[in-house]
């Protein structure tokens, strides 16, 4: 169906004036022949001029309707013009996919999860946005990205929760460090090695900086940085890096780095989570990704590294 943004009153004029009968144009318009003329009176009263001569075989434009006829005419099609593109734009939409994640995903594991959803979907489209934590959310609010993929501590206004996982905090390190004989480690034990850690507004750090508090532990980063990806390369002799396993895995996976999992409950209490806006209607492609996503994190769910020293169950861990 067509769709015009031109006034109830100058569509029914432009369909007269090109008809030259209102019982036409009242087909045309699939509306009662009376309503066109109600709205040709109106819009001659609205304007204080006349438009059509009414003659016994039609309508005969005045010189006042062939100058309207001229306006409306140019002003239609521009209109006509102007839906186009926005049906072309919602088109393109569609095949479009919108991600926002933190620093940590973006180094490795969204790109291997976006390179496998191109394989499967040629036509798509994918931007991919990385900001801190509070601006991640912050994209998906504004409706800058359909979804987002973050550590989260606790429920955000506004937003969906599409798929949420334990994703414990792991304390990483090469792999023949002292630490990496244990099968867990706790928080006084990394404490006294070197600390290469993520800036102070990141959820596994605030979480390690709380165990720090209620135990009373100090201690000074030999590194820090707000760009997490940088500190795995970094790690040499002794130092210890708090990293999610699936940022470490493919270092973990080549036997270069060892992952130990924490002792503290406060270390444990992270989640991974994919997140939309709440009452956003979603395109095909994007509930298609969504999927992709989910089974990709379920799949690291499966990998197993190290075990605690407590002998009751630990949480089902994916990351």
């Amino acid at each position: 169906m067509a769709i015009s943004l031109l006034s109830l009153p100058l569509r029914y004029f432009l369909e007269v004036a090109r008809t030259g009968s209102v019982n036409q144009a009242a087909q045309r318009l699939h509306v009662a022949a009376s309503a066109v003329s109600r709205q040709l009176g109106k819009l001659e009263d609205s304007l204080g001029v006349v438009l059509f001569e009414r003659q016994a075989r039609g309508m005969t434009l005045t010189e006042a309707g062939t100058r309207l006829l001229a306006h409306a005419s140019a002003h239609d099609a521009q209109a006509l013009e102007l839906v186009e593109q926005l049906q072309d734009l919602s088109a393109q939409g569609a095949l479009r996919v919108r991600l926002a994640c933190t620093e940590g995903f973006a180094a490795a594991f969204m790109p291997l999860v976006m390179a496998g959803f191109r394989q499967a979907h040629p036509q798509v489209r994918l931007q991919l946005q990385v900001a801190v934590p509070q601006e991640v959310s912050a994209l998906v609010l504004r409706g800058e990205a359909d979804l987002a993929l973050k550590y989260s501590t606790a429920p955000e206004k506004g937003l969906q929760v599409l798929h949420s996982a334990i994703a414990p905090i792991y304390a990483v390190m090469p792999a023949q460090h002292p630490l990496a004989r244990q099968r867990s480690v706790s928080v006084a034990d990394v404490v006294r090695y070197p600390l290469l850690l993520g800036a102070a507004n990141t959820t596994g750090r605030q979480l390690f900086d709380l165990s720090c508090a209620v135990q009373g532990l100090r201690y000074v980063p030999a590194v820090e940085s707000n760009f997490s990806s940088a500190l795995l390369p970094l790690l040499s002799g002794q130092d210890v890096v708090l990293a999610s396993y699936l940022t470490a895995a493919r270092w973990v996976e080549a036997g270069l780095l060892a992952a130990r999992p924490f002792d503290e409950t406060q270390l444990q209490q992270r989640r991974l989570q994919v997140l939309a806006a709440e009452g956003r209607s979603q395109s095909a492609l994007v509930q298609q990704f969504t999927q992709a996503l989910v089974i990709a994190i379920e799949e690291y769910g499966k990998r197993k590294v190290g075990r605690r020293r407590k002998a009751t169950p630990a949480p089902a861990s994916v990351l």
